[in-house]
């Protein structure tokens, strides 16, 4: 019998946001419980992205398994020629249902999913009304509604591409519920590939009142590296993300931030909860591969910044746990992979050959064997904006454009990125060297003719 894929994406959800990761202020005990059944990745990566939107980047790359600079534009669409991972599997002779959000087009979604329900095809929205899709057998997904967004203030109507609303039903309940109904209507003899694709913790963070209760603001740690105001500017303090607190930051107003974020995962937390019971009480739960990860992290005060639009840990790190059939309980890996690995690595799990399109590696060799390696190093684009390289020590970023200069941190002894050592001349041979694996990286990554590529490497 194939062995079942469940996938489980969240958004904006941190690497540190867990308590099996560390993070003693959240209460996950789902998540807790899914690492602890499987391994847990402490070391999962993006290469952040060419949009400041990063999750459309992000999640193109998990799709497709490609690198930052193999996708289409910022991934707004995957073309036909970049076989998906959910067309894999349906190809496979699996079952391919998608529901939530999917950021890369109707027609990639309509080339994988053999079915789904309560499809968003956008970015972000309000968690208790979100604009939904019924399954449409056609793929085209063309059907729009009128809506007034601003009735208060004018008559402008807007026109809004969807099927229908649920009305006071959060995004999380709604997600939750279409997974569970199509593992009770599913015939057990036929294996699924189930795509379930969350819109929380992204804000607007509003959840069910019980779960904010969960969280006194005030009792709140503060991020290690939390700085009222970023060291120098970069070019991006109007972004939306940075705008949503005061400049500079104040201590309460971050603290409110926090609990109001992990508010959001443990709603996040109990919803997942329910889905992974209903697997036990199918009797599927031995049988079905559980990946859960996020398609970026977010900074929500560390560095003084908000959002994910820089190359900070916060932000480029995110949760990866797999659980299931073959998979060891209760390790913990700590070799670098990226999001874009998954893909060759569910193939691997399920013997199915690994389309020639996908550029990923496959990471399940670590399951049987936690010291193999795919990747020694890592590379980091934010725009036009940042450049930056991660080996098993150091990490350097190069800032250009707006801001024009370096920064190198000393993972090992400072893993919270606070004391950039780039002007310590006793660092000097280390910052060129990293420099040279800087280049190296560009010419592997193919980073000179993607307009992000252009802006930043012909920057005087």
């Amino acid at each position: 019998m194939k062995k079942n894929i469940l996938f489980i994406l969240t958004d904006d959800q941190r690497y540190d946001a867990l308590g099996a990761a560390g993070n003693k202020d959240i209460i996950t005990p789902n998540l807790d419980r899914l690492a602890a059944s499987g391994s847990m990745f402490t070391q999962a990566h993006i290469p952040c992205g060419t949009s400041a939107a990063v999750c459309m980047p992000s999640r193109a790359m998990i799709n497709s398994g490609r690198t930052l600079f193999s996708i289409s534009g910022v991934g707004e669409t995957i073309p036909e020629e970049h076989t998906t991972l959910a067309e894999t599997f349906k190809n496979a002779g699996y079952d391919t249902f998608g529901t939530g959000k999917w950021h890369n087009g109707p027609p990639a979604f309509a080339r994988g999913f053999t079915s789904g329900d309560n499809i968003f095809f956008g970015g972000m929205w309000d968690h208790w009304n979100v604009p939904v899709y019924h399954h449409d057998p056609t793929g085209q997904y063309d059907n729009v509604i009128n809506f007034v967004s601003d009735f208060g203030r004018n008559r402008k109507v807007s026109t809004l591409r969807c099927d229908t609303y649920h009305p006071g039903v959060h995004s999380s309940e709604l997600l939750t519920g279409t997974a569970i109904k199509y593992i009770q209507e599913h015939p057990s003899n036929v294996p699924f590939y189930l795509y379930l694709s969350y819109l929380a913790p992204h804000d607007p963070r509003t959840m069910p009142q019980k779960f904010m209760d969960m969280y006194d603001p005030n009792e709140i740690s503060l991020p290690a590296n939390y700085m009222t105001s970023h060291p120098f500017s970069f070019g991006v303090e109007t972004i939306r993300d940075e705008v949503l607190a005061s400049q500079p930051r104040v201590e309460s107003e971050v603290r409110a931030h926090l609990a109001e974020y992990y508010a959001m995962i443990t709603h996040l937390d109990y919803e997942i909860g329910r889905l992974l019971d209903e697997l036990e009480a199918k009797g599927l739960l031995d049988d079905t591969i559980i990946i859960l990860t996020g398609d970026n992290g977010l900074a929500v005060g560390s560095h003084g910044l908000m959002g994910k639009q820089n190359l900070y840990d916060h932000s480029v790190r995110i949760p990866l746990i797999v659980a299931g059939p073959g998979i060891p309980k209760g390790q913990i890996i700590d070799k670098y992979v990226y999001l874009l690995d998954i893909f060759p690595t569910l193939c691997d799990l399920c013997n199915i050959p690994i389309p020639d399109t996908v550029e990923g590696r496959s990471f399940a060799p670590m399951f049987s064997n936690p010291n193999f390696t795919t990747r020694e190093s890592l590379y980091f684009v934010y725009t036009n904006l940042i450049r930056g390289v991660k080996n098993d020590r150091y990490k350097l970023i190069e800032y250009r454009n707006h801001a024009n200069l370096l920064q190198l941190f000393d993972l090992a002894n400072d893993p919270h990125e606070i004391n950039d050592l780039s002007e310590c001349p006793q660092h000097t041979k280390i910052v060129e060297n990293i420099m040279t694996l800087l280049h190296e990286k560009r010419a592997e990554w193919n980073d000179f003719e993607h307009p992000s590529s252009e802006g930043f490497w012909n920057a005087v």
